[in-house]
């Protein structure tokens, strides 16, 4: 299935190779310390194997010598893949200055596969840091919908640096996203306190939300039944959604107040509001939203 030709300077045998578990250590991991390494975990008999294969192939090869693909057959090949921990194939696995970085199994579309290729030749770039390049690494698997991918990232940087404020901010957003609150104030108690990110500061913000918000929504539901302009109801009932993390409700029920009455307070459905869109994240779309129907109703 190999490729034939000539890439910059590189040929394609250069550039794909078979492995074995001989040659893993030079291969792959030394390798990856100079040019990253994408490994196809794959067997003969795997029908979707023969389908990736290719497409991998076309990938590293139009990536013009920013990246090396290396094949290892497990019939043949056993111990990386068991020290990987590979439960099936293909299973693919990105190696960076000799260590894994990210990995995904079965055969993804060519489009998924060619993103997947470019995202790791970015690292091999010179002038970023090692964790400088991982935290790009993990802001692309975020915009492509990866968290898991974002998270392995964000925890290599913190096993080479622990006080990477990028790193705390984005792994305690991905466990606050996920609803995991308690494993979002254990990375969040790493930063500083005078840490400046804005994850930090929207991770931080959820958690007082979480920690004031009323446990129940029924007692407010019902006042509201009975009298919807009873803001306070709303205002609780709104601090309830936003502390369970369904910020758009949230954020739907504070809006309703300041249609009804703005000034309610000392504006404290507005105030409110601006502590729901720095938990949500600024430049989220429940915040992007949000600002949109608030200017709706005081600029009308």
């Amino acid at each position: 299935m190999t490729l034939i030709g000539e890439t910059h300077g590189a040929s394609v045998a250069d550039l794909i190779k078979d492995a074995t578990d001989a040659t893993f250590m030079a291969d792959v991991v030394e390798a990856s310390k100079t040019t990253p390494v994408i490994v196809d975990f794959w067997a003969t008999w795997c029908g979707p194997c023969r389908q990736l294969g290719p497409a991998l192939e076309k990938a590293v090869t139009a990536a013009k010598g920013k990246v090396k693909l290396v094949k290892v057959d497990i019939d043949k090949n056993p111990a990386y893949a068991g020290q990987l921990r590979v439960q099936s194939i293909p299973a693919v696995f990105a190696f960076v200055d000799g260590r894994p970085v990210d990995t995904f199994s079965g055969a993804l579309p060519e489009s998924q596969v060619k993103a997947f290729v470019d995202r790791i030749a970015k690292l091999g770039r010179g002038g970023a840091s090692p964790a400088d390049q991982l935290l790009e690494m993990a802001r692309e698997s975020l915009e492509l919908g990866d968290p898991g991918g974002a998270a392995q990232a964000y925890a290599q940087v913190l096993q080479m640096d622990p006080a990477n404020v990028k790193a705390i901010g984005g792994m305690a957003r991905l466990y606050q996203q996920a609803g995991d609150l308690e494993r979002a104030a254990e990375v969040l108690a790493l930063a500083p306190p005078d840490a400046k990110d804005p994850d930090i500061a929207s991770v931080r913000a959820a958690l007082a939300l979480a920690a004031e918000a009323p446990s129940e929504t029924a007692a407010f539901e019902q006042r509201l039944a009975v009298d919807a302009d009873d803001h306070e109801a709303r205002l609780e009932l709104a601090k309830a959604l936003a502390g369970a993390g369904y910020m758009t409700e949230a954020v739907d029920q504070l809006i309703e107040i300041i249609r009804r009455d703005r000034d309610w307070n000392d504006e404290a459905a507005r105030k409110q509001l601006l502590v729901v869109f720095e938990a949500a994240g600024q430049m989220s779309d429940v915040a992007k939203q949000g600002r949109r129907k608030l200017s709706a109703i005081l600029f009308s």
